[in-house]
């Protein structure tokens, strides 16, 4: 008999299964197309109940219902629907007209476009006026369009950019040649052919067979290969690194729900934020009710049409492989395939502990006796690849009872032609006829906390300098800190000049030592926000993008911070709305409006972290980028009596196995001579 499904377990294949047959039955005369098919999650009301007598080891509630989203076009990409699917029932339980957004978009539809460019009679005589070189390959690369204020957003449209390798092998960096025309598309065909801008000076126009000139061979050069089939100049000092844990991992895993060292929570994953964290609690107190990526936008600075439509949701609108050491648990995901069979996704998230140096240490000069305990650290990975870029996603779980949300950022730039010995203002010559423009990574941490309860607050501190006073400051040395707690929903930024901190906490439970709620800090990652104009469609669509953090009340289906539907969305949607009175009734409901921004103090609260890096890049960068790091950390504040590590065992020679080195008599003599004395400075 199979175990029961826990309400937050994604949708099993059957269920997929399952879903797309109830649509069908409902809809026997329609042509379905099948976008996405994943876990409705219950409402947080409902699910509080049944989360709270696991905790308690009670009985267990009635389990709510499983419900499955499903988004599916009826006939043609404009007619986009959604509804919610009782799976216990098997019934529909509510449905939504999406007609006017846009679907994100996948594989499928990419390849579809490719063989659409490639075989199309206008791009083949261009290609060929181009006079390419002998073995030439061309690839095609789709980008979602970003709405310019140019063409009407109700057509789902496509930018499709072309360039060229000069090798057979498939692996071959094609970012190295960037050529100068690209391509409209819609889904009836090819809508129009530019040429593509090749100084600071010139400007888009569409392309004319007469104005097509030969594609220069000086732009032909070397060095741009990253992958190891087309290098042989491989560096030898580097000698292998093994993870040994000769007793296994310290952590368990049964089902969704990892335990480690104090932790628990439950693992998610789905189409649109990849990784989600539930129920996570240290201790078994309660600390987070959810954690995920809430959005990600990657706005282009190169201010020539056409590339102000280069500015992409890497989430909303493309959806979401793990490099991991020693002992590993992967964890598979299920999507579904345009026909609503499941399809599994190997291995999505890894599960895996790290060393991190140490933990915490003193020595007592007195005794001379040290104390030392390394740090452990637990990670829960996944990695998606969009196009030219990878990004690394990790949650990184400490003995001090700390989170850190990780993003790094590698893979090869978006590249774009230019004239040789050429300059832009708004990117970076990489390689001969290569630039790489200059552009943002601005990601959305989204916080559903539930320290100690369901009631939180969100406080804003800074360390601002005492009054110089004869009685209470006669130095001038003093400071202190001024606390505000946010009242009602609203954005906030940093202020290094008088380190600002941001905290959440719960007025309702009170540390006994401190006298202070318990809290948790959000240790931000520090970021320049969104440069572009705020009226232009980079801002209104990006609605999170302007503040480092916002303050919201929970609402079930508030999700992702610049709206439902990024593809080739206008603006209007998002966080931004949401506090200025536009919030839909639920996931399936319809837009309602009420006055001002709604209080959340001490009640069930939201915060949404804007992080990220303006990545203007480096000829280092090239041909493929050495990871950039962004790190947040969740930091207990008043939350627990003592360091939460202090009963880690210290660090032992019998456990770890170090192993001294021994120097090479050769190249390190003179080293030697210094440590014995013998040397002279």
């Amino acid at each position: 008999m199979q175990k029961q499904l826990h309400p937050l377990d994604p949708l099993r294949p059957e269920e997929i299964s399952r879903a797309s047959q109830i649509l069908r039955q409902s809809q026997p005369n329609e042509h379905i197309v099948f976008r996405v098919i994943t876990l409705q999650e219950p409402a947080k009301s409902v699910l509080l109940p049944y989360l709270e007598a696991e905790h308690l080891h009670q009985p267990l509630p009635q389990r709510p219902r499983r419900e499955a989203m499903v988004q599916f076009f009826s006939g043609s990409s404009e007619n986009f629907y959604q509804v919610i699917i009782d799976l216990d029932r098997a019934s529909i339980v509510s449905g939504k007209d999406l007609r006017g957004y846009h679907s994100y978009t996948d594989f499928e539809e990419q390849t579809r476009l490719e063989q659409l460019c490639l075989f199309d009679d206008r791009i083949l005589k261009v290609i060929e006026k181009l006079a390419l070189p002998e073995g030439a390959v061309i690839n095609v690369e789709p980008w979602t369009y970003a709405p310019d204020g140019v063409e009407d957003a109700m057509q789902r449209l496509t930018m499709c950019y072309f360039y060229m390798s000069l090798s057979s092998n498939a692996d071959s960096n094609h970012f190295m040649y960037p050529l100068d025309f690209c391509a409209e598309v819609s889904d009836d065909g090819i809508k129009k052919i530019f040429k593509l801008p090749g100084t600071a000076e010139e400007r888009v126009q569409e392309l004319r067979v007469e104005d097509i000139r030969r594609f220069d061979r000086r732009k032909i050069h070397s060095g741009s290969e990253y992958h190891p089939a087309l290098k042989q100049d491989h560096r030898t000092s580097t000698k292998p690194y093994q993870v040994w844990q000769p007793k296994g991992p310290s952590f368990r895993v049964q089902g969704q729900v990892v335990e480690w060292e104090k932790w628990r929570f439950r693992v998610g994953f789905n189409y649109r934020e990849g990784l989600t964290l539930h129920d996570i609690t240290y201790d078994s107190r309660r600390l987070f009710y959810r954690l995920s990526l809430s959005e990600m936008f990657v706005p282009y600075g190169d201010s020539r049409a056409p590339y102000p439509r280069k500015a992409a949701f890497d989430l909303g609108n493309n959806g979401a492989g793990c490099d991991c050491l020693g002992h590993i648990k992967y964890f598979d995901a299920y999507h579904n395939t345009l026909k609503g069979q499941p399809v599994v996704l190997p291995n999505v998230v890894c599960c895996h502990e790290i060393d991190d140096g140490i933990l915490w240490k003193h020595t007592n000069y007195r005794t001379q006796n040290a104390v030392v305990t390394r740090s452990r650290v637990l990670v829960l990975q996944t990695i998606i690849t969009v196009a030219n870029y990878e990004y690394i996603f990790a949650f990184h779980f400490t003995q001090a009872a700390s989170v850190r949300y990780e993003v790094r950022a590698t893979g090869i730039l978006s590249t774009a032609p230019i004239e040789l010995n050429e300059q832009v203002p708004y990117g970076k010559v990489v390689a001969p006829g290569v630039m790489a423009p200059y552009h943002q990574h601005l990601f959305s941490l989204r916080i559903d906390p539930w320290l100690d309860g369901q009631k939180n607050s969100f406080a804003v501190s800074e360390s601002v300098p005492m009054a110089l006073d004869p009685h209470t400051n006669p130095f001038g040395v003093g400071y202190t800190t001024r606390c505000d707690i946010i009242e009602s929903e609203s954005a906030h930024d940093l202020d290094i000049t008088k380190a600002r901190t941001f905290r959440i906490i719960n007025e309702n439970s009170i540390n006994p030592i401190s006298g202070r709620p318990v809290g948790y800090d959000i240790v931000p990652s520090p970021a320049q926000m969104l440069l572009a104009h705020p009226s232009s469609f980079h801002s209104r669509r990006s609605e999170f993008a302007d503040h480092a953090f916002w303050v919201t009340r929970h609402h079930d289906g508030e999700l992702f911070a610049a709206g439902d539907h990024t593809m080739q969305s206008q603006g209007g949607q998002g966080i931004a709305s949401w506090i200025k009175g536009e919030r839909s009734a639920g996931p399936a409901g319809q837009l309602y409006h009420r006055p001002g921004p709604l209080s959340v103090r001490d009640d069930d609260i939201v915060v949404w972290h804007t992080f990220g890096t303006t990545h203007n890049p480096r000829v280092e960068d090239w041909p493929v980028m050495p990871e950039e790091r962004m790190t947040v950390t969740l930091k207990p504040n008043d939350f627990f009596e003592r360091n939460p590590s202090l009963d880690v065992q210290p660090s032992r020679q019998e456990d770890n196995k170090s192993v001294l080195v021994v120097e090479d008599s050769e190249c390190c003599a003179d080293a030697l001579k210094f440590r014995l004395g013998e040397g002279k400075l």
